[in-house]
C-alpha cells in the first residue's frame, strides 16, 4: 500500500486534485482508497472510503466544550490522533493499492500541531509521499512566490516526507505560468524579479530566505496541474512513481 498526502493552503484545490488523482489511477487499473482527514469539511468531490467525520463531530465539540468555530477545529484536529487505531483498521479493511489522504484545509492545524506529523508517521503504510499545492492565484508575484516556497519547505520539514511541488489553477494564470515555472528552477531569475518589485529591506529579506531554500534543494521545479483539463496528471503520476514505486509507472 502507498499513501499520498495532499497538503497546501486553504483553497489551493486539495480535494479537487484528490478526486483527479483518484480518477487517473482508477482508469489505469489501480485500486484507490480515499481518506478524508478534514473534520470540518461539508462537501467533497469524491466518495470517502475512510472519513474522520465518522469519528469526530465539529458541532458536538462546539456544544460540549463551549467553543467557537476556530477552537473546535483545533480540538477536532488534535482529537484525530486519538482515533489513529480506528483509522488504521478502516484502512486495512479497504486495503487499497494507493491511499489518497486529503488533509485539513487549514494547513497550520495539520502540519504545525503535534497531531498531523503523528498521524503521518504512525500510519502503518509501506511508502508515503506528499504533494504540496502551490495555489497559482497566490504565486504571481516574486515575493508571494518566496513566501509560499518557504511554507512548502517548512511543511516538508514538519511531515518528514518526500514532497512533490505542484502549481494549481494554471487555467487562471496563463500569462504568468512561464515566469512562475522559471522562478521555481532558476534562482537568478527570481532574484532579478525580486529586485524589480521589492524595496531594499524586503528585497534583502526575500533573497536571504531564497538562498536558504536553495541550499535545502527547493529549486527543483514544480509540476503545473489543471483540475479542469487534467493537464499535468501524467507528469504528476510519473513523479509519484519515482518516489513510491521505484520508477515503475502506472500504464497510461
Amino acid at each position: 500500500m502507498k499513501a499520498i498526502f495532499l497538503v497546501g493552503t486553504a483553497g489551493a484545490g486539495k480535494s479537487l486534485l484528490a478526486s483527479k488523482i483518484l480518477d487517473y489511477y482508477s482508469r489505469n487499473g489501480a485500486f484507490v482508497g480515499m481518506l478524508n482527514l478534514d473534520p470540518g469539511v461539508e462537501n467533497l468531490p469524491y466518495t470517502c472510503d475512510i472519513d474522520v467525520r465518522d469519528h469526530i463531530n465539529i458541532v458536538d465539540i462546539m456544544k460540549q466544550y463551549d467553543l467557537g468555530p476556530n477552537g473546535s477545529m483545533i480540538m477536532a484536529n488534535d482529537l484525530i490522533a486519538s482515533k489513529i487505531d480506528d483509522i488504521q483498521n478502516e484502512i486495512d479493511n479497504v486495503n487499497p493499492d494507493y491511499l489518497i489522504v486529503d488533509t485539513p484545509g487549514q494547513v497550520e492545524l495539520f502540519a504545525y500541531r503535534a497531531s498531523g506529523p503523528f498521524i503521518v508517521q504512525n500510519l502503518n503504510i509501506e511508502e508515503k509521499a506528499s504533494i504540496f499545492l502551490h495555489d497559482g492565484s497566490l504565486m504571481t508575484s516574486p515575493s508571494n512566490f518566496v513566501s509560499v516556497a518557504l511554507l512548502s519547505t517548512s511543511i516538508k520539514l514538519r511531515l518528514g516526507l518526500p514532497q512533490i511541488n505542484v502549481l494549481t489553477k494554471i487555467d487562471l494564470i496563463e500569462d504568468k505560468i512561464k515566469d512562475i515555472l522559471k522562478w521555481s528552477t532558476n534562482m537568478t531569475s527570481l532574484e532579478s524579479s525580486l529586485a524589480k518589485s521589492s524595496d531594499g529591506e524586503n528585497y534583502t529579506l526575500a533573497v536571504n530566505i531564497l538562498r536558504s531554500l536553495n541550499l535545502g534543494g527547493f529549486a527543483q521545479g514544480m509540476i503545473p496541474i489543471s483540475n479542469v483539463t487534467g493537464e499535468g496528471m501524467t507528469n504528476l503520476q510519473a513523479a509519484l512513481s519515482r518516489i513510491l514505486n521505484l520508477g515503475e509507472e502506472v500504464e497510461d
